[in-house]
């Protein structure tokens, strides 16, 4: 187990498929807080972010074990298309419902939480990233998308640009005019500190 650690994603990929299923138990550890943020972005639903994680990994594997894979050196970059991908078509086959909201606009599965140890620290982050999803929310889909890319799965301009169909100049731009806008609503004010 220790040498599959040391492994590049493509040694892993071909040792799995060689019969090896712990190789693809380092490649799932390796990026699955990555893969899994940028779709809890996408979606903003904890448990579906895990439906979604799931479907993305069922994918890849009946790809890899099929031999369809042909990706070589690009194992993340084609995992987050792929979780991208699950996330739109979601969208596109259901409407989202609505959240349970209380009089002051907070999630009410948020306030369940707050009886644990430590609850006025949960509650202070879970208020600073309310702030952050209303900023991100308000801004449009394309500046939102790059930012979340960026900033919560950690990928490159490059790939991004890879990702969304566009140049990386464009994927450039798009993040800087997302991130003047959140900084002109912080202070226009727009969203309550």
């Amino acid at each position: 187990m220790k040498t599959l650690t040391l492994a590049s994603d493509t040694q892993l990929i071909h040792a799995f498929q060689d019969g090896n299923s712990a190789a693809l138990e380092v490649l799932v550890n390796r990026y699955k807080d990555k893969i899994f943020s940028s779709i809890l972005f996408l979606v903003k639903d904890k448990y579906l972010a895990e439906d979604l994680f799931q479907d993305v990994f069922i994918k890849i594997i009946d790809t890899i074990r099929n031999n369809r894979y042909t990706e070589e050196g690009k194992f993340l970059p084609w995992a987050m298309r792929i979780a991208h991908n699950l996330c739109v078509d979601h969208f596109r086959k259901v409407k989202r419902t609505p959240a349970i909201k209380t009089s002051d606009d907070h999630d009410i599965f948020e306030l369940i939480n707050f009886c644990e140890d430590g609850a006025e620290k949960k509650m202070m982050q879970s208020q600073s990233h309310d702030r952050v999803r209303r900023l991100l929310d308000m801004l449009p889909e394309e500046q939102r998308e790059v930012i979340v890319l960026r900033h919560y799965a950690d990928l490159s301009f490059k790939e991004i640009s890879q990702m969304t169909n566009c140049s990386i100049n464009t994927a450039l731009g798009r993040m800087r005019y997302g991130l003047i806008n959140m900084r002109k609503m912080l202070t226009e004010k727009q969203i309550a500190l």
